[in-house]
């Protein structure tokens, strides 16, 4: 821990915080936390930087239950900004970006002292052997053979890693598991096979600058990292429909996240969009919540594999909507979505049809925002890359769902991070 951030405790928290002259910061952590493992060097550079305008103090939430209760703290990490004794801002909570921290700093002093700061704050030039863009199975596996390769290895990912698996059910066909597993569980296990092998993780990272050319990114605004090899494992986003009222209703009863949000539809009816294999799996795991669930499908059969189909026509809870496409989101009550108007896609007819809530599965898009127009591009919009993984940038390598390919799957993720590190440790040793 920084010398500048104090460790306290409830019986200090009258006197470090509430007592306080100036303005303080609380962050509640808890051992084996990927996201307070995320947060802490950001907390330690901020409580420098801010050194004499915030106190910026942690407190072990386990160990300081009746507070956190007390305080409404149920999650870790949760920072609480404190001014006069009295709690003010936003609380921020999960994967905490930089930006997000610095944010709520600033608003605690003034703006001539916050710019001050920001003046003062001294970058950090990085410089590595391997730059992992994207911490999915991919990006771990490639992670894991580089570092064990004795390659100093950076992996960045603009979340707290594992990629869609964290976000699976369960993942019932990686080798070396009889029996299914939780997504989360075999991305956590992924993730700290990396770190024993001594990759070095940036999560809950923005990249504010990219040029794959160059083989350079900046982190935060804060962290320029320059690498001799780079590989980008960003994978892949649900794609939304675009449909009138998805975008104002997202997180408002649309979801893309079975996983996230079925536990909060309870006994309600929700709709399914989609046919494949996300759709009807999904579906069927959302029956263990909702009393209901309509499958809403553009074409006359499902997609998906045949066993998923049996299993979802034998549930008494799914029925089907074939031949049908939601036109508009509606929100009636003012708040979430409460129902779909829906089209036939024989005779044009729309209909209004009433649910508690929406799950969206029709496929997915490669995260490529931060590198436009850097790479060759398939007419899909997947990074084309050759047998060993080499995309149109020299030294630029892409490995899993971010790359054009036939299939997409966590063994395949994990083959391509493994063909890129073999790839380009031969040239770093040539």
């Amino acid at each position: 821990m920084s010398e500048h951030v104090k460790e306290i405790d409830a019986t200090s928290f009258e006197s470090e915080v509430l007592a306080h002259d100036g303005p303080v910061a609380v962050d509640f952590y808890s051992t084996e936390c990927a996201p307070c493992e995320a947060l802490a060097p950001k907390y330690e550079t901020a409580a420098e930087a801010y050194a004499g305008e915030v106190k910026l103090v942690k407190i072990f939430r386990q160990g300081s239950r009746a507070l956190s209760d007390s305080l409404s703290v149920r999650s870790s990490p949760t920072v609480l900004f404190f001014r006069g004794g009295k709690e003010v801002g936003a609380r921020l909570g999960g994967g905490i970006k930089r930006s997000e921290l610095v944010a709520q700093l600033d608003a605690l002093i003034t703006p001539e002292r916050a710019k001050a700061i920001h003046a003062a704050v001294k970058p950090v030039s990085t410089e590595c052997d391997v730059l992992i863009l994207g911490a999915g199975p991919a990006g771990i596996t490639a992670g894991i053979y580089a570092a064990q390769a004795k390659l100093k290895t950076i992996m960045v990912d603009v979340g707290l890693g594992g990629g869609n698996v964290a976000i699976t059910h369960q993942v019932s066909n990686f080798p070396g598991f009889p029996k299914p597993q939780p997504g989360w569980q075999l991305a956590d296990h992924m993730i700290a096979q990396a770190k024993e092998a001594g990759v070095e993780p940036r999560f809950a990272a923005e990249i504010t600058y990219a040029n794959l050319r160059e083989h350079v990114v900046v982190l935060d605004g804060y962290e320029t990292i320059r690498a001799k090899k780079v590989i980008v494992a960003t994978g892949s986003s649900p794609r939304p429909l675009n449909v009138k009222g998805e975008r104002e209703y997202k997180g408002k009863g649309i979801s893309y996240c079975a996983t996230c949000d079925a536990k909060y539809y309870e006994g309600k009816h929700v709709a399914v969009i989609g046919g494949g294999n996300s759709a009807v799996e999904e579906a069927l795991f959302i029956t263990k919540f909702a009393a209901r669930v309509t499958v809403i499908h553009q074409f006359a059969e499902l997609t998906a594999n045949k066993t998923a189909q049996e299993h979802a026509f034998a549930n008494p809870k799914i029925d089907f909507l074939f031949r049908h496409e939601p036109r508009e989101f509606l929100a009636e009550n003012g708040k979430t979505v409460d129902a779909v108007v829906v089209e036939d896609l024989q005779t044009g007819e729309r209909k209004k049809l009433p649910f508690d809530g929406v799950f969206v599965f029709v496929g997915m898009q490669p995260n490529l925002e931060s590198f436009p127009a850097e790479l060759e591009l398939d007419k899909w919009g997947y990074v084309k890359a050759d047998d060993e993984m080499r995309t149109s940038l020299p030294g630029v390598f892409a490995a899993g769902d971010v790359i054009a390919k036939k299939f997409r799957q966590v063994t395949t993720a994990v083959n391509d991070g493994t063909i890129a590190v073999m790839a380009l440790t031969k040239e770093l040793s040539a």
